[in-house]
């Protein structure tokens, strides 16, 4: 039987509980079960309407993949979370420990619940947009000409601070 073809996927990850001991645990974790291929800058980044909690760390790694979007993000990505101690709570906007997103897998649109694909923060949210650019610097969401580079939420990377030593730390653990 014919070995399944892999697949380009971007895992979005954010952090503001010991963000410098989650991220690289979780891109370690993450690399037991899947092929991390890059890494992007990682910066720090302000909370989303919520001014008192402690700034998040966010980036965005690719991934090669045989599994499927639902398997990938469930089985994978929701596993280290708790293995992490985020906890899920009806608070959209509250502190983690480690919030790992699938934000894209191939040219795969999905409006199912709980697997919406693209992500439709990414043309909105620059701690998105920039760092998935910054990986594949052509990428169109599916069924549009437009690259991302060209869309106005990446003209907001001055709300980005780069963290050059994470970012470094990251690179290193795969090799690049």
């Amino acid at each position: 039987m014919p070995e399944t073809p892999a697949v380009v996927a971007f895992v979005a990850v954010g952090s503001n509980i010991d963000p410098e001991r989650n991220v690289p645990a979780a891109l370690g974790l993450l690399m037991s079960h899947e092929t991390v291929t890059a890494v992007s800058t990682h910066y720090r980044t302000a909370p989303l309407d919520r001014p008192e909690q402690p700034p998040y760390v966010n980036g965005v790694w690719r991934v090669e993949t045989q599994r499927d979007p639902r398997s990938l993000k469930h089985d994978i990505l929701r596993a280290i979370e708790t293995r992490l101690g985020r906890v899920r709570t009806g608070d959209a906007h509250a502190s983690r420990s480690i919030d790992l997103d699938l934000i894209a897998y191939g040219d795969v649109v999905s409006n199912e619940p709980g697997l919406l694909l693209p992500d439709p923060d990414i043309e909105r949210r620059p701690f998105l947009a920039v760092p998935l650019v910054e990986l594949s610097p052509d990428f169109r969401l599916p069924g549009r000409s437009e690259r991302l580079a060209d869309h106005a939420v990446c003209r907001r990377a001055h709300e980005l601070a780069p963290m050059p030593e994470l970012t470094r730390q990251l690179k290193e653990m795969i090799g690049s």
